[in-house]
């Protein structure tokens, strides 16, 4: 929900360490992983879709799991805020992980407050929402602005956990905010929270929503969710093109709703207007942003249109925004396999670092397909993964962007693309795929939740080398990228397009290389430290070149390949390759890199020492 503030704390404290003994006393059996598998993050649910702990749904009336009832003083504090409840949860971080950058741009939250009260906590623990900057105290009670992007950092040892509550309030909720103070924006002389003690072993009535998601949106929802979105847009020249057809999409909406109601007979007439409407506004809406850095459209979808109508399986839940349903995507489990992709390679690592020429080589060992170049155009061909869609922000993709839809739909391009070393289409059954696309080093989370036995090899090379090797590229104009890139005033973007980029402006050619580099280096490092170990390996360039007979083995051992090809005495020239590799080349670029070598020191010695293993 959108507030006027960043935080606001209610004027209630809860005892902390009673809820602590009750968390305790659920023991490790309930928590599971966060819905989208942010590493450190875990949740165990209290109220949700039917009451049924396995469900992450936003849909459906919300009822207790049998957690909440061996939660007593919990229910006395959730009581307490005289509150409708919706899906909540207690919920996990593990020591120095962290919430990361977003926005909740879901239909669920755009009435809904999150209401958060810690349970166990440290006082280095960050909660940064906008502008705005706290640390929530064990048994405080807060809510804060979900629309404004919001993180949390744990940088304690120890794990973190707060009851996390969604709720549309009611009349005494919001009495309580009102009494509330907001840190930072208003001085209340006296203020304090009251503590509501504990009543032994009672387990009051608490109120749980029923209606959450509609059939069919009443055109006065509707309106309103649409204005708010139109009226939250950044200036852009395309805006009152949007308005006018956002505007006719209403009164379409209207009539219609005048004609059927919600009866299933108009259902039809409702999609037709919305695939209309999406039709109309993809070609020039895709560069609206929403003040809160969210791109326009995404976010339409996600608040409006996937929940407009309930005419689809895809009804809206905790992983929106969800892409057109294709083949449902292989889920395992503990002790299950994929039921297509067997264990595939992805090989990751900072672009000009020597990719093809693992991939080339490596791609000669029997039984594994390739798609036979890089997947750029596969991956962003699908609309919703393309950078566009998300504000050019960069080529970083997390694991909530691995929706059941885009899942189904990435593996469904790469399995019809996939092709043996000879060419020829691999037969039936489960196919063990190499890929090799160096903006996948920003991918992995996203990859690794798609692919669930992916296996990643890091190839570490001399970081000079490549920013030599990378400033040759972005000289040779042959790896222009995104030759138009919006706000962007430098030399065409070349190779990946890093977080944080827009900051580059007016930088030297070494200086962007520099952060390129780094940025990529450091969230690369800091998402293989978050898989087993079991999934990732690693390559050293140097070694390639020195002894590719031995690596290579070493490599086929670690990924169960098996090698049936004359061994690789000496490797050819990669096809991407701008001159021949020479390990003193990089000092041509010497001097600027020079300049830069201070600032990446850090990340050049937490590289080293991953790859020393």
């Amino acid at each position: 929900m959108k507030l006027q503030v960043p935080f606001v704390q209610l004027p209630l404290q809860f005892d902390a360490a009673r809820l602590a003994a009750e968390v305790r006393a659920l023991g490790e059996q309930p928590w599971r992983p966060h819905p989208q598998n942010y590493p450190g993050n875990f949740a165990l649910p209290l109220i949700s879709a039917h009451g049924n702990p396995d469900s992450d749904s936003i849909a459906g009336p919300m009822r207790p799991t049998p957690w909440l009832a061996q939660c007593p003083y919990l229910m006395q504090a959730m009581a307490r805020l005289g509150a409708v409840w919706g899906r909540t949860r207690l919920m996990k971080l593990s020591g120095q992980a962290e919430v990361t950058p977003h926005a909740d741009i879901n239909y669920y939250w755009r009435d809904r407050v999150r209401v958060h009260v810690p349970v166990l906590t440290r006082p280095s623990v960050r909660f940064i929402c906008g502008d705005a900057e706290v640390n929530m105290a064990p048994g405080e009670c807060w809510i804060f602005d979900t629309w404004r992007e919001h993180r949390v950092i744990n940088a304690a040892d120890d794990e973190r956990i707060h009851l996390v509550a969604d709720t549309v309030g009611s009349e005494a909720f919001w009495d309580l905010v009102g009494q509330g103070r907001a840190p930072g924006r208003d001085q209340r002389p006296g203020w304090q929270a009251q503590l509501l003690a504990p009543v032994a072993d009672s387990r009051p009535v608490l109120r749980f929503e029923t209606m959450n998601v509609p059939q069919v949106m009443t055109p006065w929802e509707l309106r309103d969710h649409v204005g708010f979105l139109l009226g939250d847009l950044r200036p852009h020249p395309q805006v009152p093109v949007v308005q006018q057809l956002a505007a006719r999409f209403v009164t379409t909406w209207q009539a219609l709703w005048s004609q059927y109601g919600s009866e299933r007979e108009g259902w039809a007439a409702y999609r037709t207007a919305i695939d209309a409407l999406i039709a109309a506004l993809q070609p020039i809406a895709a560069p609206l942003q929403l003040v809160n850095g969210t791109q326009f459209m995404p976010t339409l979808r996600s608040m409006v249109l996937k929940v407009a109508l309930a005419d689809r399986q895809d009804v809206p839940g905790a992983d929106e925004p969800r892409a057109p349903q294709a083949r449902p995507a292989a889920r395992t489990v503990a002790g299950s396999v994929d039921a297509e992709f067997d264990r595939p390679i992805f090989i990751v690592s900072p672009p000009r670092s020597g990719s093809t020429l693992l991939f080339e080589t490596l791609a000669r060992a029997r039984g594994l397909c390739t798609i036979g170049h890089e997947s750029h155009a596969l991956i962003e061909g699908v609309p919703e993964l393309h950078p566009a869609q998300r504000g050019y922000d960069s080529n970083r993709l997390e694991a909530v962007a691995a929706t059941p839809g885009l899942a189904a739909a990435l593996r469904e391009r790469f399995r019809a693309e996939l092709r043996d070393r000879d060419g020829g289409v691999p037969a039936a059954g489960r196919i063990r795929m190499l890929e090799k696309t160096p903006k996948n080093a920003l991918r992995v989370p996203f990859l690794a939740h798609i692919f669930p036995e992916a296996r990643f090899v890091y190839l570490y090379r001399d970081p000079r080398q490549v920013l030599s090797s990378m400033i040759e590229a972005w000289q040779s104009g042959r790896f222009c990228t995104y030759p138009q890139l919006p706000g962007w005033q430098g030399p065409a973007w070349s190779l990946l397009l890093t977080p944080g980029w827009r900051a580059l402006a007016g930088k030297s050619l070494h200086e962007i290389v520099a952060s390129q580099w780094e940025s990529t280096t450091r969230l690369l490092l800091d998402d293989l430290d978050a898989l087993p170990a079991e999934r990732r390996c690693v390559v050293r360039y140097a070694s390639l070149l020195d002894s590719p007979v031995t690596e290579i083995a070493h490599l086929c051992q670690a990924l169960d390949l098996d090698w049936d090809q004359p061994p690789p005495v000496a490797l050819p020239l990669a096809r991407y390759a701008v001159s021949p590799p020479d390990p003193g080349k990089w000092r041509r670029h010497a001097d600027v890199i020079e300049t830069v070598w201070p600032g990446l020191v850090t990340t050049y010695e937490r590289a080293r020492q991953f790859a020393a293993g």
